[in-house]
């Protein structure tokens, strides 16, 4: 009885200093999103430059991912996080120093190994639970996606107050904390290591399976787009709407936060109603509202009867925002329902699946902002950025109803029982 009370401690304390962990990691990975905008201004760079700017962290984040997750399942979460922290602490700090293009590309390749926290984090928590808590738990620790906000919060104060060079110093010292943080009050369980008979090899085979490539293509726009709109957006409605850079990052936040946050509930919808379900209401969602967001502003003039009159079509601020904040909400349920797929599908494999999945949205969140820049460059529509996620949200809703939802029998002895009273 004793044993079971410790156990249950330490699987609480394991995932509160994970999502703390993963929180500040996350928070650095998404650094460019806010010092990015003075830096384009400092180099003069065009749309797709800083597109490549914002992403290049992306990229070793998302890169790293898939060694992590089979480090994780071999050596323990515990180790292989700490190191992955300490590790990124004097790139973050060289960030400051920067004067050249290629020197922030370079520094944030380095940087960006804090993004593959992800991979690390989601196997070591979801192991300290029971099967029927594995959803909230992975939920919880991927709440940790809101240091995207926080970044939005504390990087424009930073950067107002003593210049852009600061944000990255305050955030290694952060940093360099939270490592001491999460080795005091982390612990490690030799029971959960994978045996290491099991090669990489052995793990990565698992793309073979379509079902863990329809995984990585939802995963791709829920997390990846996340990632890709949560880069983009200070400088959107800086160029959209013309606001300051304090109040363009609160609006910002709007999407951020309820992205990351409302993923813990996401993961209690998934338990209770099954990955499926949440899923296809995440893809319906996300379709409507990148509709209204795709629309570019437009003037059109009418020949009336009392001669031509100009109507303006297009969102205002308001309803931009309302619009990014459905959506924020769509794919923070929506991240959770796609690892509870991976935890009912593959409960033996957690960490080398959720790697794979990880890595290809992270991808998504790599590509997404360099081709939002190109299209922003070619056709000169802000709201380009939006009808590029539309048209990958299409993808997943066709996948899911030929894989998933025509399949499920509606009438006869195997249809679901469905009642207006539960």
């Amino acid at each position: 009885m004793t044993s079971d009370i410790q156990h249950k401690r330490r699987a609480w304390s394991v995932l509160i200093v994970s999502t703390w962990a993963f929180t500040v990691c996350f928070m650095v990975w998404m650094m460019f999103g806010v010092i990015g905008i003075p830096i384009k201004k400092l180099l003069d760079l065009n749309a797709t430059q800083f597109g490549l700017l914002t992403a290049t962290p992306v990229l070793t984040g998302s890169l790293i991912r898939v060694p992590l997750g089979i480090w994780t399942d071999r050596y323990g979460g515990r180790i292989v996080m700490a190191v992955l922290m300490a590790v990124t602490v004097p790139a973050i700090w060289m960030m400051g120093y920067a004067t050249q293009y290629w020197h922030f590309l370079v520094i944030g390749l380095f940087v960006g190994l804090a993004g593959g926290s992800f991979s690390v984090g989601t196997p070591y928590v979801a192991r300290w639970f029971p099967q029927h808590q594995k959803g909230m738990a992975m939920g919880i620790y991927g709440a940790g996606n809101s240091g995207s906000a926080v970044n939005k919060f504390v990087a424009p104060v930073i950067l107002v107050a003593f210049g852009w060079a600061a944000v990255p110093q305050v955030y290694a010292a952060i940093m360099a904390g939270t490592v001491l943080l999460f080795w005091m009050f982390s612990h490690s369980d030799p029971s959960h290591l994978v045996p290491s008979t099991v090669t990489f090899g052995d793990q990565l085979k698992a793309l073979k399976d379509p079902k863990v490539l329809k995984y990585c293509q939802y995963y791709s726009i829920v997390f990846g787009g996340y990632v890709a709109l949560a880069l983009w957006m200070v400088q959107y409605y800086i160029g959209e709407y013309g606001l300051d850079i304090r109040i363009a990052a609160l609006l910002a936040a709007c999407f951020s936060l309820p992205g990351g946050v409302l993923r813990a509930v996401g993961g209690v919808l998934s338990d209770k109603y099954g990955a499926h379900s949440v899923t296809w209401w995440v893809m319906w969602v996300s379709w409507i509202c990148l509709f209204l967001l795709s629309y570019p502003q437009t003037d059109f003039t009418v020949n009336t009867i009392n001669g031509p009159q100009t109507f303006h079509i297009g969102l205002n601020v308001y309803m931009f925002t309302g619009l990014m904040f459905v959506l924020g909400v769509a794919w923070a349920f929506g991240k959770a329902s796609v690892f509870k797929y991976i935890a009912d599908d593959y409960p033996q494999n957690i960490g080398a699946i959720s790697g794979i999945v990880g890595l290809a949205g992270g991808l998504g969140g790599f590509v997404l902002p360099i081709l939002f820049g190109l299209l922003v460059d070619l056709t000169g529509i802000r709201s380009s950025a939006f009808m590029l996620m539309y048209g990958v949200v299409w993808v997943s809703l066709i996948w899911m109803y030929w894989t998933e939802v025509r399949k499920a029998e509606v009438m006869g002895p195997a249809a679901q029982a469905f009642s207006l009273h539960h």
